[in-house]
This record gives C-alpha cells, structure tokens and sequence, in this order.
C-alpha cells in the first residue's frame, strides 16, 4: 500500500504543468471569431507564441502586409501580451524598433481583455492611426499637420523607399495574394 501511493505521487509529479497563461491563451484562440484583415499563424501545441499578420482594406496602409510576433508570458492575463512588428514601417504608434503603443496593451490592460480585442485593436491602428499617442513623433506630427506628407510618406515607406534618411521595408503585396 505505502509502495503504491509513493508510485501515485512520483506520477503526478512527473505530469507536466499547464500554467493559467497556457490555459487562457489557448481559450482565446480556440474561441477566435476571423476578422477581414487579421491572420493568425500559431502551434495548436503552443499558444504562447502566435505570428499575426494585419492586411487593412483601406485607409493609408491599404495593401500593405504587417507581421507581428505575439508573445504572451507566464504573467498573462494578469500582464499583457507583447507585441512587435516583424516590418520596419512608418508609423505614429509603432516605432522604428517595432515597439506598438496601444492603449489596452499598456495603462488600459485588463486580464478581462481577450487576445481577439487586441488583435482587432492593432487592426484599428492600420484603418486609424492616432497622432495624440505616437511612438514615432516625426510620423505623428506629419498625421496631425501635413496629412498629404503623411499619405506620400507612407506609401513611399509601404514601397521600401527612404523616408527622411530612413530606410523602410517593403509591405505592399499585390491584391490577388488578399
């Protein structure tokens, strides 16, 4: 008896773990509604790591293909996933780096916030990008004072073009990969 509990406790201490940001994680991706614009690549094995790609329909970044690394941590949802543009791009609330500022992803977090809303709140940054909470303070003045710099800035850009000494990637795809 005492031979068989000593077995029982050695096998569930060898039964692997699953953390609560797993756990969450992999709800929010199985629970995922598609959004037109949004593509998610990820592991169904590791939900802790998700590729998303943002194509907008309109507005300044129409046809262009953004990729971003999803990397949710073991504080998750108590902390926000971490979020990088894969693209060096030109725009007010993404810096040259990649960094995103996003409201929800800093000072409006909440481990109610579904990794759906992010997703559809990075979308919301391509469709209407914000000057009032920039990043890149040279595109955020461009938006705010000379929108027509701002549009020919941002195509050269999305064309892998210079912008002001600064090389961008190339984004744009033609609208048959859409």
């Amino acid at each position: 008896m005492v031979r068989l509990r000593k077995l029982q406790k050695t096998q569930r201490s060898m039964s692997p773990t699953v953390s609560v940001a797993y756990i969450r994680s992999k709800k929010d991706l199985e629970e995922y509604e598609p959004i037109e614009g949004i593509k998610l690549n990820y592991e169904i094995n590791n939900p802790m790591h998700i590729e998303l790609i943002i194509r907008p329909k309109e507005g300044y970044y129409q046809n262009g293909e953004f990729k971003f690394t999803c990397d949710i941590t073991e504080e998750f949802p108590n902390k926000s996933p971490e979020f990088k543009c894969l693209n060096k791009i030109y725009h007010p609330n993404i810096d040259i780096e990649g960094h995103v500022c996003l409201n929800i992803l800093r000072n409006d977090w909440k481990p109610t916030l579904s990794l759906q809303l992010i997703f559809a709140g990075i979308l919301h940054l391509f469709l209407h990008p914000n000057p009032n909470d920039p990043l890149n303070k040279e595109a955020a003045n461009d938006l705010a004072k000379y929108p027509d710099d701002f549009k020919r800035h941002v195509i050269d850009s999305m064309n892998g073009r210079f912008v002001n000494r600064e090389r961008f990637d190339r984004v744009i795809i033609s609208n048959s990969n859409y």
